[in-house]
């Protein structure tokens, strides 16, 4: 300790006088009085910025100030962490108006005075809560925002949008007509019931809201035609579906003065659930250049398996992991979009505009575009930028798909009002036809060919390739392929219907009376990655049709054992199944649910080619 001491007081010695000759205090931290955001972007750089902005005062000192007391701490003053921005010079730009419509009337709640007649509360009685979370389930399962569907619209009406974008596009138009007739759900994937309530103190409630705003949701999945994607475990490894789709994710915020009670709905399935995620980075990260690498090389490992174009968001700093990541997915909701655009000394959040921008300008010319090659990868992009820690710098990035389920809700003495989505879906869609939206199109005729014959005949074409197919495929998605593994594992190797026929990796949600099929999208296909080599040398799954993006694996196993991956359009579920599904039935494992195998009959079903026979991979240009 005594030697500690000696080379400190010797350290000190030896540098304060070069801090007075250059008119510095080396010991003083560097503070600000400045209230408003300091642009300190490198003076080459191609946009300004405030994302990496410091508050400087220079301040000349002596030796004398080193011994000066310590000033006293500024007086406590809570100033919220999200605040909405008030002045209009901090005000973003695209910051939509939320219109609501009225589901119940004033006489749904009611208002109550205290004794002293000095304080009126509003008692909202728990059949209005779960009335509400019914009715937004209910609408975000089938409806969108006009903001998204313009931006599909945007689309077809840009010159430089490649053939594919646009037929990605069209096909998503489309969908959401046939969606918004509230038979079949845009997507199968009817996602998780997530809500987020922020109460204001006035506000009076019956028993657990959490209880009767879980509630509405079970209503809405179980009597609409969505699909049970919850499943319990029974113990570490065991587990089974709940059958109800509960539990739902309900989290509850004192708010503050008010009496509103506000909500964000939101339904969010398994593929844009997978691609959020937390970068725990450093100081260093905070700087142009090397935020411009970083992000480039991540925002290209979210890949196209979620279904863009995407709403993509990122959010740069953090006060634990946890807040990084909800803000994340509240920011990819638009739930923050009013948030001020520069910060303050107070370490309030906000929205970085000029990022925004720069990042939607990157993720163009990655050339991955909407699923299949182009510019639209992402619709928009949210920046937020968050105070931390000194020692941590976390990062988080992740997406809303083109399901985009999220809604507003609010509950005032006025009555219980919802977000007013889209209805009118036909105004989006120009008149035109697929011919005007992609080169030609093969046309494959299942049940006229062998596995066999059709591989020769798939050998024909290069990746790329639009395809259209009619005939059966068998459906199996991951507990199916677990099963088919311990069927080889125990030696009975192969079921022949994985020998014959396309596996389709999807699961349908619940068929309306008189349909053939309920909403039946294609899933994820890199979680069943780790079985297709050892299917193929077994004789089977030569030919495979789902969504996104696969690792080299696959790719290496189609080279070795000549097989194909083809691509099916993420998103457009509700199309599917109204247009291309005429005939499902199950073929295997009927006590699965939705996960069991299934043996449809399809005509004109849209794919294409990803992976070829000779190792070629559609999306390895741009994903390594």
């Amino acid at each position: 300790m005594v030697t500690f001491l000696i080379a400190r007081k010797m350290l000190h010695r030896l540098i304060v006088p070069i801090a007075k000759r250059r008119g510095r205090d080396v010991f003083r931290p560097i503070v600000s009085s400045s209230p408003s955001c300091i642009n300190t972007t490198a003076p080459n750089a191609p946009f300004s910025s405030s994302l990496f902005s410091t508050k400087v005062e220079v301040t000349k000192s002596n030796a004398a100030t080193l011994k000066k007391k310590r000033a006293p701490p500024p007086p406590f003053k809570y100033t919220p962490l999200f605040q909405k921005a008030t002045d209009p010079d901090e005000k973003a730009p695209d910051i939509d108006h939320t219109e609501y419509k009225q589901i119940l009337p004033a006489d749904a709640v009611s208002t109550i005075t205290s004794p002293d007649g000095k304080t009126t509360y509003l008692s909202v009685p728990g059949s209005a809560l779960r009335a509400l979370s019914s009715a937004a389930f209910g609408d975000i399962a089938h409806l969108l925002r006009p903001k998204h569907l313009s931006q599909l619209r945007s689309i077809l009406d840009d010159d430089e949008a490649s053939p594919n974008d646009k037929f990605v596009a069209m096909e998503l138009l489309k969908n959401a007509n046939i969606a918004s007739g509230r038979v079949l759900p845009g997507c199968q994937d009817t996602g998780t019931a997530i809500v987020l309530g922020k109460k204001g103190h006035l506000v009076l409630t019956e028993g657990d809201d959490s209880e009767h705003l879980s509630g509405g949701a079970y209503d809405a999945y179980t009597n609409l035609n969505l699909r049970y994607s919850q499943v319990a475990p029974l113990d570490m490894f065991s587990e089974k579906n709940t059958g109800t789709n509960m539990p739902a994710q309900v989290d509850i915020f004192a708010d503050g003065p008010g009496d509103e009670y506000s909500f964000l709905f939101m339904a969010k399935g398994g593929g844009s659930a997978n691609k959020t995620f937390l970068y725990q980075q450093t100081k260093a990260l905070l700087n142009t250049g090397s935020l411009e690498k970083f992000l480039e090389d991540n925002i290209k490992t979210i890949g196209t398996s979620a279904c863009p174009p995407y709403h993509l968001a990122i959010v740069i700093g953090g006060l634990s992991a946890e807040q990084t990541l909800k803000s994340v997915k509240l920011a990819s909701a638009k739930y923050y979009d009013d948030l001020p655009t520069c910060g303050d000394e107070t370490g309030r959040a906000f929205r970085d505009v000029e990022w925004e921008k720069h990042i939607l300008e990157m993720t163009r010319n990655l050339g991955i575009g909407a699923q299949f090659g182009g510019k639209y990868f992402c619709h928009d992009v949210r920046v937020v930028r968050l105070p931390r820690h000194g020692a941590s710098c976390p990062v988080g990035i992740g997406v809303s798909c083109s399901a985009d389920r999220q809604v507003k809700g609010k509950i005032t003495k006025d009555g219980v009002f919802l977000e007013r989505l889209e209805e009118d879906v036909a105004k989006y869609i120009p008149e035109v036809t697929d011919e005007h939206l992609s080169d030609d199109v093969v046309k494959i005729d299942l049940n006229s060919m062998s596995m066999t014959e059709l591989r020769e005949a798939l050998s024909k074409y290069p990746t790329r390739t639009r395809l259209s197919l009619t005939g059966t495929i068998v459906v199996a998605r991951d507990i199916a392929h677990a099963k088919m593994l311990d069927k080889i594992e125990s030696g009975e190797g192969l079921p022949q219907y994985a020998k014959d026929h396309i596996i389709y990796y999807a699961g349908p949600a619940k068929t309306p009376e008189g349909y053939a099929s309920g909403s039946f999208g294609p899933t994820t296909a890199g979680r069943m990655d780790a079985y297709v080599a050892k299917f193929m040398s077994e004789g089977g799954s030569f030919v495979t049709l789902a969504k996104g993006n696969r690792s080299r694996q696959v790719t290496n196993a189609c080279k070795k054992y000549g097989g194909f991956y083809l691509g099916s359009v993420g998103g457009p579920a509700a199309i599917l199944a109204k247009n291309c599904i005429k005939n499902v039935e199950v073929l295997d494992n009927e006590e699965d649910g939705m996960e069991a195998v299934w043996k449809i009959d399809v005509e004109e079903f849209p794919a294409f080619i990803v992976v070829d026979d000779k190792g070629d991979d559609f999306f390895k240009e741009w994903l390594g």
